[in-house]
């Protein structure tokens, strides 16, 4: 299961910025909702437009939390705070959506060479 926390178009949280998503059996899911405006970051530093998941799934003992950017933010994302942190730029990389078909596609991968970045908390 995905849980997804986002602000809205204005960058602002409120009470409907959550969502849950089951995935097939395939481990797809679908998600349908605005782009997020950028927040600050606790220091005020503005933050790329994102979605914060947690990943939630049998054999994982605690969540595992990502982000979502979006591929046409390619400045706000050069200079997000936390995106910017991952020197990897593979794993940088897996953090920022691909266009596909005017939809945008993010594959969560738990391993592996293409596995997705995750932060510790």
């Amino acid at each position: 299961m995905l849980e997804t926390w986002q602000a809205d178009g204005e960058g602002r949280f409120g009470e409907w910025g959550f969502a849950r998503c089951l995935t097939d059996a395939d481990g797809r899911y679908r998600l349908s909702t605005v782009k997020p405006g950028s927040v600050p970051a606790a220091d005020g530093t503005p933050q790329a437009p994102h979605i914060d998941v947690s990943v939630f799934a049998r054999g994982l003992l605690q969540r595992l939390v990502t982000r979502i950017y979006f591929p046409d933010e390619a400045e706000a994302n050069d200079a997000d705070p936390v995106l910017s942190s991952i020197a990897d730029p593979v794993a940088r990389a897996s953090l920022v959506a691909a266009a596909v078909d005017g939809d945008l596609r993010f594959d969560v991968r738990l391993q592996g060479d293409e596995e997705t970045a995750f932060f510790a908390f």
